[in-house]
């Protein structure tokens, strides 16, 4: 998720789009978000590991 967020802001960006750069911020978040709660050891959607 972190890695598309990346891309779409990049893309949003360079082509002059806002609306993937804004699509891409939002992702970029809760990506972030969702890699330090599962770092810490919280359970993300109820579960503790996802494999």
């Amino acid at each position: 998720m972190i890695i598309i967020g990346i891309i779409l802001v990049l893309l949003g960006w360079l082509l002059g789009i806002s609306l993937l750069y804004t699509i891409g911020a939002i992702l970029l978040v809760i990506g972030v978000i969702l890699l330090v709660l599962g770092s810490i050891g919280r359970p993300v959607g109820g579960r503790r590991y996802w494999f």
